[in-house]
């Protein structure tokens, strides 16, 4: 059973009423263009997940099947004492694991490339916690192998994965405050702000999933402090709404030192050294300043309404095509999902370019429209029979598109228009 599927409507849901409650007490915590982005890299995480995640499970079931050192049959975990037991014992050592994985994902470089996308939104909200990487396939799974080593059954495993990531979704708000003795014990709001802070003393603390006990039994607590505000985000900005490029950017900043720098000892230590280390050659020639936390300005560039509008409606486009391709995936299997993805994720890409106000954007959203849509959907009907190769279905399809294109030259007109004022 998908745990994580089923609770994602229930994710939306709860997102949706933290922005109600966000709106009526005018706290600001959302904007649309971060949580748009923030959504969008979540979407991109999961789709792409699809082709990615067979990496993990095939490790991870070899390693269970030929090498794992205790017969646990499934059975064991029933709903009896000791049942429960175990499902308990299994929880703790996952999130045990996942402390360690979380801790080196902030502290190794190639590590931090992949989970520096968590990490990039300046806003702190619901929308961030499914903010996630499309990278995490190629190291994540090495800091559970044990656990499959030790024999755990892998449907326990995955179960208790998706138990963990399903608590984590709540502690991503600033509307909880501080909750006393809870605070001592598990990770809660106030405790996982201070993760996501860049403030000179929250950096690198709190990285538990569950329990907070991890951090004060291995040195990394850090209590969230009344005089000390949390500033959100990352001392490197991703300044940039395209979720395309937030998996990137750390991977390219490393790249652009391994590439520059003379020794070869250097070009290959670099992916494992401490976050932030950087060849003295590169540094000398290439010195990044440190960013100031006191002079920090939330990436926001401006946007008409208009366009601020056709964002959130394409958007919302999104969401229904990521439910009915998760949809697709769950009864259909992976090939079917294939062309789909491609076009969501064309779509993704041009959101993000509209938002940053990038040249020829509406070039780009109109070719999407106009071409890129229905060539896809041309390809869907002619090698599947997900759609129905029909009159309906290229009447939802060229609607769609005329519509949009004359939403979006309105949009582009009217700033235009607005510019000239």
């Amino acid at each position: 059973m998908d745990l994580i599927a089923i609770a994602v409507p229930f994710f939306l849901l709860a997102l949706l009423i933290e922005l109600f409650v966000d709106r009526i007490r005018g706290t600001g915590h959302y904007r649309a263009n971060d949580a748009i982005n923030s959504l969008s890299a979540g979407t991109l995480s999961t789709t792409f997940g699809y082709f990615t995640k067979i990496v993990p499970t095939v490790i991870w079931a070899y390693a269970f099947e030929e090498f794992a050192l205790i017969d646990m049959p499934l059975a064991w975990f029933d709903m009896s004492p000791t049942g429960l037991l175990l499902w308990l014992v299994a929880m703790l050592a996952w999130d045990f694991c996942y402390y360690w994985s979380h801790r080196c994902g902030h502290e190794i470089s190639i590590l931090w490339a992949s989970h520096a996308v968590h990490h990039q939104s300046e806003d702190y909200n619901l929308s961030t916690a499914l903010r996630q990487t499309s990278t995490g396939f190629l190291f994540n799974w090495i800091f559970y192998l044990p656990l499959f080593l030790v024999g755990f059954p892998p449907e326990v495993l995955i179960t208790v994965n998706s138990l963990n990531l399903i608590y984590q979704f709540w502690v991503h708000t600033q509307h909880i405050g501080k909750l006393g003795v809870l605070d001592r014990i598990f990770v809660t709001p106030s405790n996982h702000r201070v993760h996501h802070a860049q403030n000179e003393k929250y950096i690198d603390r709190n990285y538990g999933g569950i329990l907070v006990l991890w951090d004060r039994l291995f040195g990394s607590f850090q209590e969230e402090l009344d005089n000390d505000p949390v500033v959100f985000g990352v001392r490197k900005p991703l300044s940039s709404w395209n979720p395309f490029w937030a998996n990137a950017q750390v991977y390219a900043y490393l790249w652009f030192d391994a590439v520059r720098t003379r020794r070869w000892r250097d070009k290959l230590g670099i992916w494992f050294r401490r976050t932030g280390w950087r060849p003295q050659d590169v540094e000398a020639r290439y010195p990044k300043h440190r960013s100031d936390i006191r002079t920090f300005r939330k990436y926001d560039p401006p946007l008409a309404a208009t366009l601020r509008y056709y964002l959130i409606g394409q958007f919302l486009v999104a969401v229904a095509g990521i439910l009915w391709i998760g949809q697709l995936y769950a009864s259909q299997g992976l090939a079917v999902v294939t062309i789909p993805c491609l076009l969501l994720w064309v779509q993704l890409y041009t959101l993000g370019m509209i938002s940053d106000r990038r040249k020829n954007a509406i070039v780009f959203e109109l070719g999407r429209l106009n071409l890129v849509l229905p060539s896809g959907v041309l390809a869907i009907v002619m090698t599947t029979s997900i759609l129905a190769n029909d009159a309906r279905t290229w009447f939802v399809v060229v609607l769609y598109a005329l519509l949009s294109s004359a939403w979006l030259r309105l949009a582009s007109n009217v700033t235009a228009m607005q510019n000239l004022d």
